[in-house]
């Protein structure tokens, strides 16, 4: 009985050490794989003139522009960048006109829908220089104009300016916002029963230059002014760090409401 146990036992010994053997194996057999790989790395970077310490990986990268210190190509440095010029109206309704009579009609309706981008872009840099070049002491910051449009025939069209001095900030949005106008009007319909006549009032209806208006305040953001100007278009000022209503409706008193308009071509 003891001879088979003892049998047995040595039996497990070679087992478990033929195992341990044959996995040390493997490992040695692994890391001379990998050194022969190392080494024929390094012999065909060197026969192509690439430093050793530079793996192939960051090799890949410089084809695709990551670095271009091995490569030979020069880094961009600077540039002009894009000219922010409006489509050219007149070029565009030609164009349009000769593709329509060749039936080309995919190419009118591009060339019509540059043309309307193009009075777009001209009726808001127009309407930027309408804007006062200061506001209750805040100097127009020229550099943030932005006249920007994401679609054709006056929709999507936002015109903004900021005024700023320290920490006092107005932002002035002109826009044709379908989200902006449809909260506006809402106010303006149902504000009859929800204004308040004490507590806290977080907005209330107002006039600005005769024509109806909301104005909101929030504790973190500051004021806010809207006022529709006739369909589709509003103009929206964000008032930071002023210290009542009545000055945000002095600041907004400075603006030519009616004149926007008349260059929106509203109604």
């Amino acid at each position: 009985m003891k001879s088979k146990i003892l049998l047995a036992g040595l039996a497990v010994l070679l087992i478990s050490f033929s195992a341990n053997a044959q996995g040390l194996m493997g490992k040695l057999k692994q890391k001379a794989e990998q050194a022969a790989e190392k080494a024929l790395e390094k012999k065909a970077k060197e026969k192509a003139g690439v430093p050793d310490d530079q793996s192939s990986g960051n090799s890949s990268g410089n084809s695709s522009g990551n670095s271009n210190s091995s490569s030979g190509n020069p880094s961009n440095k600077g540039g002009g960048g894009l000219i922010t010029t409006p489509p050219d109206v007149k070029a565009n309704l030609a164009d349009a006109e000769t593709s329509y009579k060749a039936s080309s009609y995919g190419e009118a309706r591009y060339a019509v829908q540059q043309a309307m981008l193009g009075v777009e872009l001209e009726i808001g840099n127009k309407v930027l220089k309408s804007l006062p070049e200061s506001v209750s002491g805040l100097p127009s910051q020229k550099e943030s104009d932005q006249v920007t449009s994401t679609g054709w025939g006056w929709a999507g069209l936002t015109i903004q300016r900021e005024y700023l001095k320290d920490d006092k900030q107005l932002r002035t949005t002109i826009a044709n916002n379908s989200a902006w106008m449809s909260a506006v009007n809402m106010y303006l319909a149902n504000g009859g029963y929800a204004q308040q006549t004490g507590g806290e009032q977080k907005w209330k209806q107002t006039k600005v230059k005769g024509h109806r208006a909301v104005i909101e305040y929030d504790e973190s953001t500051g004021y806010k002014l809207s006022v529709p100007l006739g369909q589709t278009s509003l103009i929206v000022w964000d008032a930071v760090n002023f210290a009542t209503e009545q000055e945000v409706m002095s600041a907004a008193n400075a603006f030519d409401i009616d004149g926007l308009i008349k260059t929106l071509g509203e109604k």
